[in-house]
């Protein structure tokens, strides 16, 4: 990654600013993907007689190919550089839209949803990579999430198209999955003109074309600089194992990595953004409702990921954790009862829109901040891709299992359950995870492994 420079050092921030963006359309799509199952589910359990079982692996479907996408996007990257895994993650995410707009069944369906999967995957291993790898470090933090925006902007869009496609009649799912056809291909064009990784040039021994982009980036002192600390920290580096997980050294880090990817699925946040059609049904809403609630979940969402961006640097990652884990514990327990008790659809929305706020402003980004922070040097790539393996994974157990519980205990039912895991997770942030803000990611392994 790219470090830090003289305060004095110049650079072109419009250039940055625009790469940082246009690379960033990958983190739209996964927002789109993630999104357009809500409003296009009371279409498809129509099209296709869904029962709950195949309901939840439709969902899930997105999350199963996420995981072939992670694994395959770090090969590509580190082999043929982070342009080429970010057209193959475009291109991939453009020809299943399509191909899922045109399924013919429900077989057809699943293997194309499985495939977008893979695209979003892909996307959400390298958008950040690349970023963190062209910007410079003061604004590495600002540019990387820009990521995240383009994740919320793309879920609040898609949930603001699916309500202006829902009276075209039956087919209107099929346009709701097609118009992901559109931020697929302008990413593609993006993805064209974008630099190669400047880290990735020099470790691959193309040191003239890395110089060429860092003084698009910067002044010849910041190239000649940056040249210098991506050397020293590529000496001596071997490849990265995952066998190097299960050493004793590292292994307490390995685990809270991925205890809280799992905690920040199975906490189930993400069963509002994926079924709210479902749970606003059980409430009595009509369709039109239904997917007006989606829209007021993705503003909602939208507002407070910018916040939390405002102020991760200031609170810390750790207070917003502890009060992400029991806020949504004691929402959860509200909303479930107010399911139970069939109160008005009103005040359940309050509290799912307050649930998602929850959500937003804590668990959702400070994971991802987390996770980015507390590995050590020597097996950061192979311990960030477990864990985000991890997290797609308990995301597709999440989404598999919800609508089988809702059918079996009730809409309102899951949400006990959820509500008492949150509190569970905030007795591991307590008792397991330090504070990391202000801190270097050297300066965290000791403290880290240690503890």
């Amino acid at each position: 990654m790219i470090t830090d420079l003289k305060q004095e050092t110049k650079f072109n921030n419009s250039y940055i600013i625009g790469i940082s963006f246009i690379s960033a359309l990958g983190g739209y799509l996964f927002g789109f993907d993630f999104a357009v199952i809500a409003g296009a589910l009371p279409f498809l359990r129509k099209e296709f007689m869904l029962d709950s079982v195949a309901e939840g692996f439709l969902t899930a479907s997105l999350a199963l190919g996420c995981i072939v996408g992670c694994l395959i996007a770090g090969k590509i990257a580190e082999k043929y550089g982070r342009k080429p895994g970010l057209m193959v993650a475009a291109f991939i995410f453009a020809i299943s839209s399509i191909g899922i707009a045109l399924s013919a069944g429900l077989t057809y369906f699943l293997v194309l949803r499985f495939a977008a999967g893979i695209g979003v995957g892909m996307a959400s291993m390298l958008c950040p990579m690349y970023i963190a790898e062209i910007s410079p470090a003061k604004v590495r933090g600002r540019n990387v999430a820009i990521n995240q925006f383009t994740v919320v902007l793309g879920i609040l869009i898609t949930n603001l198209v699916n309500y202006f496609l829902k009276d075209i009649g039956v087919d209107a799912w099929r346009w709701m999955f097609g118009l992901g056809t559109v931020p697929a291909v302008i990413f593609l064009v993006g993805v064209i003109w974008l630099p190669e990784s400047p880290r990735w040039l020099i470790k691959a021994g193309r040191e003239e074309e890395g110089k060429k982009v860092l003084l698009k980036i910067g002044s010849d002192e910041f190239m000649n600089t940056t040249v210098q600390a991506i050397e020293k920290s590529l000496a001596g580096v071997k490849k990265q194992s995952f066998r190097a997980l299960f050493e004793k050294s590292v292994r307490p880090a390995v685990l809270i990595g991925i205890g809280l990817a799992v905690f920040q699925q199975f906490c189930g946040s993400n069963v509002l953004f994926n079924y709210a059609s479902t749970i606003f049904k059980s409430a009595g809403s009509s369709l039109d409702e239904q997917l007006l609630e989606t829209v007021s979940i993705g503003v909602v969402n939208l507002i407070f990921t910018v916040l939390a961006m405002l102020v991760v640097d200031k609170l810390g990652r750790r207070p917003l954790m502890l009060i992400g884990s029991l806020g949504l514990s004691i929402s959860f327990i509200v909303l479930a009862f107010l399911l139970q008790s069939h109160a008005p659809v009103l005040l359940i929305s309050v509290f799912v829109l307050l649930a998602i706020s929850v959500y937003s402003f804590t668990l959702a980004p400070v994971t991802w901040v987390l996770i980015s922070e507390i590995f050590p040097n020597k097996i950061r790539g192979a311990a960030t891709t477990t864990a985000v393996i991890s997290l797609w994974a308990a995301f597709s157990i999440l989404v598999f299992t919800f609508p089988i519980l809702a059918d079996k205990i009730g809409t309102y039912g899951p949400f006990y359950l959820y509500a008492a895991i949150c509190f569970i997770g905030f007795v591991f942030v307590i008792t397991k995870v330090k504070e990391t803000k202000g801190q270097t990611l050297e300066g965290l392994e000791d403290n880290l492994i240690r503890h």
